[in-house]
Order: structure tokens, then C-alpha cells, then sequence
């Protein structure tokens, strides 16, 4: 169980540190100590962010529901497919987390993920909780690189959700 848990776990998670984010802290090398000196976002700031959009990763995608804060997402991870349902929530200071029960054919298992937030200036920075690394999430004006032109207005999961969701329900 153990090894099926950690590979729920990976599914979970392995949207939320694509190579966006990786390229992000290696072009800036200074922005470890500029995001510790940055004020953390808060929660109305947060909620802006992310309520009713859905975040676009390399296999897959999350949506944050406005309504009741419903997290959604959906991943094809080394070409395993997987779904998962649970609820999103902000708390300060500058924290958003999602907390999902992950389905896929071996099973299913919860995960929790959490991303810290902080601002200074025009630069929104962001870190994967508890081990991330820093990294520029958002600027003001926007460019092409930052992790959140991925963030868009919408629900971009929930018609691949049911596909999934259906597809491991049969056992194909």
C-alpha cells in the first residue's frame, strides 16, 4: 500500500511543480531573498486568484470552484489516468491549499498541497509548501513566462473528469 500511496501522492502533486516554475527560480537566482522579504498575499488577495479558474499543468488540470470552494482535478501522470474531488481553502498568511481524495485503478488516497504566496512590488511569488523553492508566479504586466498565465478563467476539467472518472469505474 505503501508504494500505491506515494504514487497517488505523485499524481496529486505533479502538475503543480512543472518545468514552468523550475525555469523560474533557475533564470532568477535572486529570487529566494527577494520573495523573504516580500509581504504575504491575503486571503482576499488569494481568493482573486484562483476562484472559478483552473490551473493548466503539462498532464493535467485543477479547477477551484467559486462554489463551496470545490477543488477538481484531473491528471494523465506517466499515462495513468487519475481524478480527483475535494475542497480548496485559503489561510494567512498568504497560504492557498486543496485537499482531494485521488482516484485511479490501483485505488484511491487523500493528499493534501499547500502554496505559500508573496508580493512585493508588481512580483507575485510563489512556493510549493513545505520544501519548494521560490519562484515568480505572477508580475504586473504580465509576461508569457510566469506560472500564472496558466491560471485561466473557467472550468477546464470536469468534462475530462467524467471521461476518467468513467474509464476506471468500467476497469478499462
Amino acid at each position: 500500500m505503501t508504494k500505491f500511496r506515494a504514487l497517488l501522492m505523485m499524481c496529486a502533486i505533479s502538475g503543480f511543480v512543472g518545468a514552468g516554475a523550475i525555469n523560474a527560480d533557475a533564470a532568477q537566482p535572486k529570487t529566494s531573498g527577494a520573495a523573504q522579504s516580500a509581504a504575504p498575499l491575503t486571503t482576499d488577495e488569494l481568493v482573486k486568484l484562483y476562484h472559478g479558474r483552473s490551473w493548466l499543468w503539462k498532464d493535467g488540470a485543477g479547477y477551484f470552484s467559486a462554489k463551496q470552494r470545490r477543488f477538481t482535478a484531473w491528471s494523465r501522470e506517466s499515462g495513468s489516468p487519475s481524478y480527483a474531488d475535494g475542497r480548496w481553502f485559503v489561510t494567512d498568511p498568504g497560504k492557498l491549499c486543496f485537499k482531494a481524495k485521488w482516484h485511479a485503478r490501483e485505488g484511491a488516497a487523500s493528499a493534501l498541497t499547500c502554496f505559500s504566496h508573496r508580493k512585493k512590488g508588481r512580483v507575485v511569488f510563489q512556493k510549493r509548501e513545505p520544501d519548494g523553492e521560490w519562484y515568480v508566479f505572477k508580475t504586473t504586466p504580465a509576461r508569457t513566462r510566469d506560472e500564472y498565465g496558466k491560471i485561466r478563467p473557467g472550468n477546464y476539467v470536469s468534462a475530462r473528469l467524467k471521461r476518467i472518472e468513467a474509464r476506471l469505474s468500467s476497469g478499462k
